[in-house]
Protein backbone atom coordinates (compact mmCIF):
# COMPACT_ATOMS: atom_id res chain seq x y z
CA UNK A 1 0.00 0.00 0.00
CA UNK A 2 1.40 3.58 -1.06
CA UNK A 3 1.25 6.41 1.07
CA UNK A 4 -0.22 9.54 0.13
CA UNK A 5 2.32 12.60 -0.56
CA UNK A 6 2.17 14.93 2.56
CA UNK A 7 0.57 17.69 2.39
CA UNK A 8 3.04 21.00 2.36
CA UNK A 9 1.03 24.13 3.23
CA UNK A 10 1.39 27.13 0.54
CA UNK A 11 3.36 29.26 1.37
CA UNK A 12 1.87 32.68 3.26
CA UNK A 13 1.48 35.42 0.90
CA UNK A 14 2.48 39.13 2.64
CA UNK A 15 -0.97 41.48 3.13
CA UNK A 16 -1.45 43.63 0.32
CA UNK A 17 -0.35 46.72 2.03
CA UNK A 18 3.02 45.20 2.44
CA UNK A 19 3.55 45.64 -1.22
CA UNK A 20 1.62 48.96 -1.75
CA UNK A 21 3.94 50.24 1.21
CA UNK A 22 7.08 48.55 -0.37
CA UNK A 23 6.05 50.23 -3.88
CA UNK A 24 5.50 53.39 -2.38
CA UNK A 25 8.98 53.09 -0.52
CA UNK A 26 10.73 52.81 -4.10
CA UNK A 27 8.92 55.15 -5.17
CA UNK A 28 9.86 57.77 -2.70
CA UNK A 29 13.44 56.82 -2.81
CA UNK A 30 14.21 57.15 -6.08
CA UNK A 31 11.84 59.86 -7.14
CA UNK A 32 12.36 62.42 -4.48
CA UNK A 33 16.03 62.28 -3.94
CA UNK A 34 16.77 62.69 -8.04
CA UNK A 35 15.65 66.61 -7.94
CA UNK A 36 18.09 66.65 -4.92
CA UNK A 37 20.92 64.35 -6.56
CA UNK A 38 20.59 66.75 -9.61
CA UNK A 39 20.59 70.02 -7.70
CA UNK A 40 24.04 68.76 -5.59
CA UNK A 41 25.46 67.78 -9.20
CA UNK A 42 24.64 70.57 -10.81
CA UNK A 43 26.23 73.20 -8.18
CA UNK A 44 29.35 70.84 -7.35
CA UNK A 45 32.66 72.84 -8.46
CA UNK A 46 35.20 70.30 -8.10
CA UNK A 47 38.09 71.45 -6.05
CA UNK A 48 42.06 71.93 -7.08
CA UNK A 49 44.22 68.71 -6.74
CA UNK A 50 47.91 68.83 -7.15
CA UNK A 51 47.90 65.67 -8.93
CA UNK A 52 46.15 66.94 -12.03
CA UNK A 53 48.32 70.32 -11.89
CA UNK A 54 51.40 67.67 -12.82
CA UNK A 55 53.67 67.64 -15.75
CA UNK A 56 52.61 63.94 -16.02
CA UNK A 57 49.49 64.04 -15.97
CA UNK A 58 48.79 67.38 -17.79
CA UNK A 59 50.73 66.23 -20.94
CA UNK A 60 48.76 63.07 -21.13
CA UNK A 61 44.93 63.38 -22.39
CA UNK A 62 43.98 59.99 -20.65
CA UNK A 63 45.48 60.85 -17.48
CA UNK A 64 43.79 64.24 -17.10
CA UNK A 65 40.35 62.79 -18.00
CA UNK A 66 40.75 59.57 -16.31
CA UNK A 67 42.48 61.30 -12.92
CA UNK A 68 39.86 64.57 -13.23
CA UNK A 69 36.70 61.87 -13.48
CA UNK A 70 37.50 60.02 -10.77
CA UNK A 71 38.55 63.27 -8.41
CA UNK A 72 35.02 64.91 -9.67
CA UNK A 73 33.42 61.21 -7.99
CA UNK A 74 35.17 61.63 -4.87
CA UNK A 75 34.36 65.16 -4.65
CA UNK A 76 30.74 64.60 -5.22
CA UNK A 77 30.51 61.66 -2.66
CA UNK A 78 32.30 63.86 0.04
CA UNK A 79 29.58 66.10 -0.22
CA UNK A 80 26.63 65.67 1.91
CA UNK A 81 24.47 67.45 -0.38
CA UNK A 82 24.81 64.78 -3.02
CA UNK A 83 26.07 61.41 -0.89
CA UNK A 84 22.91 61.53 1.38
CA UNK A 85 20.13 61.96 -1.60
CA UNK A 86 22.56 59.01 -3.35
CA UNK A 87 22.41 56.76 -0.01
CA UNK A 88 18.52 56.79 -0.02
CA UNK A 89 18.56 56.03 -3.68
CA UNK A 90 20.78 53.32 -3.75
CA UNK A 91 18.40 52.14 -0.30
CA UNK A 92 15.22 52.17 -2.67
CA UNK A 93 17.58 49.94 -5.30
CA UNK A 94 17.87 47.40 -2.70
CA UNK A 95 14.20 47.58 -1.45
CA UNK A 96 12.96 47.13 -5.22
CA UNK A 97 15.21 43.91 -5.63
CA UNK A 98 13.78 42.50 -2.21
CA UNK A 99 10.65 43.31 -3.59
CA UNK A 100 10.88 41.92 -6.99
CA UNK A 101 11.56 38.90 -5.14
CA UNK A 102 8.45 38.77 -4.07
CA UNK A 103 5.92 40.26 -5.93
CA UNK A 104 4.43 40.00 -9.55
CA UNK A 105 6.91 41.21 -11.98
CA UNK A 106 4.62 42.20 -14.61
CA UNK A 107 3.36 45.04 -12.07
CA UNK A 108 6.41 45.91 -9.73
CA UNK A 109 8.48 47.50 -12.23
CA UNK A 110 5.59 49.65 -13.96
CA UNK A 111 4.03 50.31 -10.62
CA UNK A 112 7.75 51.80 -9.01
CA UNK A 113 8.51 53.38 -12.04
CA UNK A 114 5.39 55.56 -12.66
CA UNK A 115 5.44 56.28 -8.56
CA UNK A 116 9.58 57.32 -8.97
CA UNK A 117 8.60 59.89 -11.95
CA UNK A 118 5.46 61.29 -9.87
CA UNK A 119 7.63 61.62 -6.74
CA UNK A 120 10.51 63.15 -8.56
CA UNK A 121 7.60 65.45 -10.20
CA UNK A 122 6.46 66.35 -6.83
CA UNK A 123 10.50 66.61 -5.93
CA UNK A 124 11.01 69.41 -8.55
CA UNK A 125 8.02 71.14 -7.85
CA UNK A 126 9.07 71.01 -3.90
CA UNK A 127 12.63 72.16 -4.40
CA UNK A 128 13.05 74.03 -7.29
CA UNK A 129 9.51 75.48 -7.58
CA UNK A 130 8.94 73.89 -10.86
CA UNK A 131 5.74 75.05 -12.24
CA UNK A 132 3.85 71.43 -13.16
CA UNK A 133 1.81 71.85 -16.41
CA UNK A 134 -1.09 70.81 -17.62
CA UNK A 135 0.48 68.52 -19.52
CA UNK A 136 2.26 67.19 -16.50
CA UNK A 137 -0.92 66.38 -14.57
CA UNK A 138 -2.43 64.61 -17.49
CA UNK A 139 0.16 62.40 -17.70
CA UNK A 140 0.35 61.59 -14.58
CA UNK A 141 -3.14 60.98 -14.20
CA UNK A 142 -2.85 58.64 -17.18
CA UNK A 143 -0.17 56.91 -15.42
CA UNK A 144 -2.02 56.24 -12.82
CA UNK A 145 -4.98 55.22 -14.50
CA UNK A 146 -2.41 52.53 -16.44
CA UNK A 147 -1.46 50.82 -13.29
CA UNK A 148 -5.10 50.70 -11.96
CA UNK A 149 -6.27 49.20 -15.14
CA UNK A 150 -2.60 46.51 -15.07
CA UNK A 151 -3.81 45.70 -11.38
CA UNK A 152 -7.69 44.99 -11.72
CA UNK A 153 -6.55 42.77 -15.03
CA UNK A 154 -4.33 40.75 -12.98
CA UNK A 155 -6.85 40.24 -9.84
CA UNK A 156 -9.65 39.28 -12.83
Amino acid sequence: MELPPPVTPAPRQPPAINYVLGFLMVGLAWGLTTPFIRRAAKEHRPGAHQLLESDAVRNSWVRSRLYGALFAVVDLLRNPRYAVPLLLNLTGSVWFFLLIGKAELSLTVPIVNTLAFLFTVIGEWWLERKVISRDTWIGMTLSLGGIALCVHSKNN
